[in-house]
C-alpha cells in the first residue's frame, strides 16, 4: 500500500531530528513524504538573522528534501512568533486537505519551546476540522479524519510520552537521516552547539564535520538509541524476542486520540520500512 504522511514541526529541522528516519525509509519504500515548518526559522541562530537566515534555512530544508526524496514546506510565521490563531488553524486545516495524508505527526502539546507547543495546538484543533464542510468551505474536505500521532519526547508532565507506532531505523535509513541533517548546516554545526555550549567542539570542514555529527553528539540523534532501550519491553512485544532486543534505533510515535485509529494495517506498512 502507498501511503501520504506529514510531519508538521515548528522550525525548519524538527521534523528532521524527530522524523528523518521514517521519511527517509518511507520514501525509499514509495511512500509520499511531506514536511512542514510552521515558522521561517529565522529566530534559530546567535551571529545570522532576518531575511539572509530565512533563505539561507528555506535552502537547507530543501536540500534535506532532495536528499531524502521527499517535499519540505517552510511557511512564513516568524520564528519564535506563533500563536494559535484562527489564521493559523485554517491554514493547516487547508494543508492538510491538500495533502490527504493517511498520518499526520507533530510535537505533544507538553513541550519546552512555545512554538512547539503552539503547532501541537494547532494540528489538535485542525484534527477533525478537516472533515467538517462549513469550515473553508473553499477547500474541499477529507471524508475521512487522518490518524494523527506526537513526535517523541521526554517531558514527564501533565504524562509522559506512550508510544503506539514503532519505526526501526536501520543503517541504511540511519545515514541518510544524518544526510539530511548535514543539510542543515545553520543549526547542526552551527547554532543547536553554540546553544547548547559546545561550540569549540565542531571541527571545521564538512567531512570533519560530518564526522563529528555522526558521533552522536545531538541529543535527538542520541534520543534514536535512548528511545529503543527506554522501549524495549515494548519492542519485544511488537517484534518479537528476537528482533526486538536487536534493534538498536528507533523512532517511536504516540497516536493522539483526537485522529482516526491507527489500523493494523498502517501500523505493520510503517513498522516494517
Amino acid at each position: 500500500m502507498s501511503l501520504s504522511l506529514l510531519v508538521i514541526g515548528a522550525h525548519p529541522d524538527d521534523p528532521d531530528i524527530k522524523a528523518g528516519g521514517l521519511a527517509c525509509a518511507g520514501a525509499a519504500a514509495g511512500h509520499d513524504v511531506l514536511f512542514v515548518s510552521m515558522t521561517d526559522g529565522r529566530g534559530g541562530h546567535h551571529e545570522d538573522h532576518g531575511e539572509g537566515l530565512v533563505r539561507r534555512r528555506r535552502e537547507e530544508a530543501a536540500a534535506a528534501a532532495a536528499t531524502a526524496g521527499i517535499s519540505y514546506r517552510v511557511l512564513d510565521t516568524p520564528d519564535g512568533r506563533l500563536r494559535p490563531t484562527l489564521d493559523r488553524r485554517e491554514e493547516l486545516v487547508r494543508l492538510i486537505r491538500e495533502t490527504d495524508p493517511d498520518v499526520v505527526f507533530t510535537h505533544r502539546t507538553n513541550d519546552y519551546h512555545p512554538d512547539h507547543r503552539y503547532t501541537s495546538q494547532l494540528v489538535r484543533d485542525a484534527a477533525y476540522t478537516v472533515t467538517v464542510p462549513n469550515v473553508c468551505p473553499e477547500t474541499p474536505i477529507l471524508e475521512t479524519n487522518p490518524v494523527f500521532a506526537y513526535l517523541l519526547d521526554t517531558f514527564a508532565r501533565p504524562n509522559p510520552f506512550e508510544p503506539e507506532l514503532f519505526v526501526p531505523i536501520d543503517e541504511e535509513a540511519l545515514e541518510r537521516k544524518y544526510d539530511m541533517l548535514d543539510c542543515h548546516e545553520s543549526q547542526m554545526y552551527e547554532w543547536l552547539p553554540y546553544n547548547k555550549g559546545n561550540l569549540d567542539a565542531v571541527p571545521e570542514g564538512g567531512e570533519a564535520r560530518r564526522t563529528w555529527l555522526e558521533s552522536d553528539p545531538h541529543p535527538g540523534l542520541r534520543k534514536m538509541r535512548e528511545a529503543a532501550d527506554r522501549f524495549r519491553d515494548g519492542l519485544i512485544e511488537r517484534f518479537g524476542a528476537e528482533r526486538g532486543r536487536a534493534i538498536e534505533y528507533v523512532e517511536a510515535f504516540e497516536i493522539s486520540e483526537y485522529g482516526s485509529p491507527l489500523s493494523l494495517e498502517v501500523e505493520e506498512e510503517l513498522s516494517s520500512l
